[in-house]
């Protein structure tokens, strides 16, 4: 076997494969279409790298990049009204075993029990009466059931001066009447603790008024040390304990909550920013609280 000539195919690549100037392999690289497209993605690379202050973090440089080079998610400027997915549904009050208004959003995550749920803590603290949990609900159809919370878990630094970094709960919800658990029939989203600021996340609520819920997809940032910011339309009241999810599985729509609407401002004065406390070490000793039923 013979072996190549390696000096001399380096060099063919400037002068061509024999020696001459007339058109090098080089050059004809450079004129295909994928050449273009991997200069200009090095360019934009290099351009965003000098453009990000030195204290940005690399989570910042990250995103940044992937929105230079167009691998930044498909957002639109305002939640879009769809269908629902099965593990995030709405709120609802209740009178004589009716349902009244949904008010507040909240999800499934994933629990020994299977029978939990993550909203924001203003969402079910402070008011009357019976609430229910309907998930996937769209235009008055209630596609996996009726669930009704048994039990509410906040944080002693919510229930004594309603905190905004302390503004997540989980409740409990009983099993349905062939004591089912809610996780076998929704499936279930997992719980992001500790994740960094800046990812590309889904955000899913129930706005009030209105019978299907909004989703959006676009970058999370940090809007303090304790608080995530997500940029998008379409979420006014109602929308609050929806679901930041990360890692979201297209054939399921299931991913990770990093967080859910809520924290600041309790989600935000206007609709088209959404607030979310971080989920940190006091959520995590929340949910371990819940899991205990203590």
């Amino acid at each position: 076997m013979r072996r190549r000539n390696r000096a001399r195919d380096a060099a063919s690549w400037v002068t061509g494969p024999r020696g001459g100037p007339a058109e090098s392999r080089w050059s004809r690289w450079l004129a295909r279409p994928s050449a273009r497209v991997v200069g200009a993605t090095v360019l934009a690379i290099i351009a965003v790298i000098f453009a990000t202050p030195a204290d940005g973090g690399t989570g910042v440089l990250a995103a940044r990049i992937a929105h230079a080079v167009g691998l930044g998610p498909v957002s639109s400027r305002d939640g879009t009204a769809f269908g629902g997915t099965p593990a995030v549904g709405a709120l609802f009050t209740t009178s004589n075993g009716q349902l009244g208004a949904h008010y507040c959003t909240a999800s499934v995550v994933r629990s020994p029990l299977a029978d939990l749920l993550i909203t924001a803590a203003h969402c079910v603290t402070g008011g009357t009466g019976p609430i229910v949990f309907v998930p996937g609900y769209a235009n008055g159809h209630e596609p996996y059931g009726v669930w009704h919370v048994s039990r509410i878990f906040t944080d002693p630094a919510w229930n004594a001066d309603a905190s905004p970094d302390d503004d997540v709960a989980f409740a409990t919800v009983a099993p349905n009447a062939a004591s089912t658990p809610i996780e076998d029939v929704t499936g279930a989203e997992q719980l992001g603790v500790g994740l960094p600021p800046v990812q590309v996340a889904r955000v899913i609520g129930y706005p009030n008024g209105t019978q299907e819920p909004v989703i959006c997809q676009n970058w999370t940032k940090a809007f303090s040390a304790t608080q995530l910011e997500f940029d998008c339309g379409g979420y006014p009241d109602g929308t609050s304990g929806g679901p930041f999810l990360t890692r979201v599985n297209p054939a399921t729509g299931q991913g990770t909550v990093i967080g859910v609407i809520g924290g600041y401002q309790q989600g935000g004065d206007e609709a088209d920013t959404s607030y979310s406390a971080m989920l940190g070490a006091n959520v995590s000793a929340l949910y371990q609280r819940a899991i205990a039923g203590r």
